[in-house]
C-alpha cells in the first residue's frame, strides 16, 4: 500500500531516515526536469555525489529510473548518462464525470493516456445508479487496460460540483439535483484498495492546461470550463486556488443579470442560467417553437426537443442568424463575467474550454473585446486569450497530475520518538 494512504489528502508524507528522503528527492527532480545526468541531479539537489550514485544505482536496479542515452558534450570527455522516470513503473486511474459524460482513463507516470472509456452519464438512474456506473466504468477501464488495482499509485476523481476535498466528499452539483453528500474517496478506496483524491473538474482541467497544454506554465491563469455548467479553475502565482471551503472558482454562479432567469443553484440571473450549453439550447428551442427558422433544427434531426448547445454553436459557425445571435449573447455574458475576474485576479492568460471553438474564432475574439472593454486597461494590455488544448481527456489528465504530485511529494523527516515524547511532556 502506498505510503501516502490517508483519507485526509493534505497530510504531508513523513519518513524516518534521511536516505528515504534523499531517494524521494531524486525521484521528484528527475520526474520534474528529466532526463537528467547525475551531475544535473547534484546541481539541483545539492546532495553528495556518493549518495546520488548509490541511490541512482538502486533506483535503476528497481527500474524506477531508466537510462535515457548519453549527453553529447566535450568529444574528449566522458559523455554523461541521462536518467528518466520509468513511466510504466506505476499507473493512475483518472475519472471525470458530469451530467453529460463519464470519462475514465488509465494513465502512466508521464502522465500519458494509455486507454480511455467514455459513456453518457446515467443521470436517469439517480444517485445509486450514477455511483454504480462510476465504479463499473472504472473496473471496465482496468480490465481493458490489463491493469491490476494494486499496481495503481492512486485514483484521481474530477468532480462537477462542490466538494469537501479534505474528507473526499462530493457535496452537490447544480446540474445533478440528486447528487448530494457522496463520500466518493471512501467508496473508491474501499472498492479498489488504493488511495483516492477528489477535486473539482474546473481545477483539474486548469492543472492539465497549465502544466501540459495551452497554459504553458503560466503563473497567473484562469481556465473556463464550459458545458452543462460553467466553472473556473484559477491559478495565482503558480498555485491552484481552492478557497477556505473548496468553493473558489464557482464562476457559473456569478450574478450577471438583475431579474434574470432562475438558476438551479436557487438564485436568479447567474451566468450559468444565461449562458451554459443547456441554457443556450433552451433559448434556441423556444425561438424555433415560436416560429423562428434556423439551421439548428436540421442539425437536431428536425426535432426541436433534440436541440443541444453544440448544435447552436455549430450553426453559428456556418452563418445561421439565430445561432449567431445566441452565440453573440453567450460571448457577451462570458465576457462580462470574465471582466470582473480579470479586475479581481489580474491573470496573464485566459484559457477557454475547447468545446467553445465549435463556434469558430469569432467567439474568442468577441469575448476578448468584451473583457477589454469592461476591465481595467492595465489588466488587459498583455492579457492572452486561448482555447484549451485538451477536451475530454483534460479532466482525467489533471486528476492524474494530482495523484503524481502527492505520490512523489518530498516527505518531511519524522522526528525520533524520544523527541516527540519530550515535546508532549513540555507542552503538558
Amino acid at each position: 500500500m502506498p505510503v501516502w494512504w490517508t483519507y485526509s489528502v493534505w497530510v504531508m508524507k513523513q519518513v524516518s531516515t534521511k536516505i528515504a528522503r534523499d531517494e524521494a528527492v531524486i525521484l521528484e527532480v528527475v520526474r520534474r526536469f528529466g532526463p537528467l545526468s547525475r551531475v544535473d541531479i547534484q546541481k539541483l539537489t545539492q546532495l553528495r555525489p556518493n549518495t546520488i550514485s548509490d541511490l541512482v544505482r538502486k533506483l535503476v536496479r528497481q527500474r524506477r529510473l531508466l537510462e535515457a542515452g548519453r549527453r553529447s558534450g566535450n568529444p574528449l570527455g566522458r559523455k554523461q548518462v541521462l536518467l528518466r522516470l520509468n513511466p510504466d513503473f506505476g499507473f493512475i486511474l483518472g475519472l471525470e464525470f458530469d451530467a453529460e459524460w463519464v470519462t475514465v482513463s488509465v494513465l502512466d507516470l508521464s502522465p500519458s493516456v494509455r486507454a480511455l472509456v467514455r459513456r453518457p452519464t446515467a443521470v436517469g438512474q439517480g444517485r445509486e445508479g450514477t455511483l454504480e456506473q462510476l465504479l463499473a466504468c472504472s473496473g471496465e477501464m482496468l480490465r481493458q487496460a490489463g491493469i491490476e488495482p494494486q499496481s495503481l499509485l492512486g485514483i484521481g476523481i474530477s468532480d462537477p460540483g462542490l466538494i469537501d476535498s479534505r474528507n473526499g466528499i462530493s457535496l452537490s452539483t447544480s446540474t445533478m439535483e440528486f447528487w448530494r453528500d457522496v463520500p466518493l474517496e471512501q467508496i473508491f478506496e474501499k472498492k479498489f484498495g488504493v488511495p483516492c483524491l477528489l477535486e473539482g473538474n474546473a481545477r483539474t482541467r486548469a492543472m492539465a492546461e497549465r502544466l501540459l497544454g495551452a497554459g504553458e506554465l503560466a503563473e497567473d491563469m484562469i481556465y473556463v470550463d464550459y458545458g452543462a455548467g460553467i466553472g473556473a479553475g484559477i491559478i495565482s502565482q503558480g498555485m491552484l486556488l481552492r478557497g477556505s471551503r473548496d468553493c473558489a472558482g464557482e464562476f457559473g454562479h456569478m450574478h450577471v443579470l438583475e431579474g434574470g432567469p432562475p438558476c438551479q443553484c436557487g438564485s436568479f440571473g447567474c451566468l450559468e442560467a444565461l449562458a451554459s450549453a443547456p441554457s443556450v439550447a433552451a433559448q434556441a428551442r423556444k425561438a424555433i417553437l415560436e416560429g423562428g427558422r434556423s439551421d439548428i433544427l436540421a442539425l437536431a434531426g428536425g426535432n426541436a426537443e433534440n436541440v443541444t448547445g453544440w448544435h447552436v454553436l455549430q450553426a453559428a459557425r456556418s452563418g445561421d442568424k439565430l445561432g449567431a445571435a445566441l452565440v453573440e449573447n453567450l460571448g457577451e455574458c462570458l465576457g462580462l463575467g470574465l471582466a470582473s475576474l480579470v479586475n479581481l485576479l489580474n491573470p496573464q492568460m485566459i484559457v477557454l474550454h475547447r468545446s467553445l471553438e465549435v463556434a469558430g474564432p469569432a467567439l474568442l475574439d468577441h469575448i476578448a473585446r468584451v473583457v477589454r472593454r469592461q476591465a481595467l486597461r492595465r489588466s488587459t494590455e498583455l492579457l492572452d486569450f486561448r482555447y484549451s488544448q485538451f477536451q475530454e481527456e483534460g479532466g482525467v489528465l489533471g486528476a492524474a497530475l494530482l495523484i503524481l504530485e502527492k505520490a512523489f511529494e518530498i516527505p518531511a523527516l519524522r522526528p525520533p520518538q524520544f523527541l516527540v515524547d519530550a515535546d508532549m511532556v513540555y507542552q503538558a
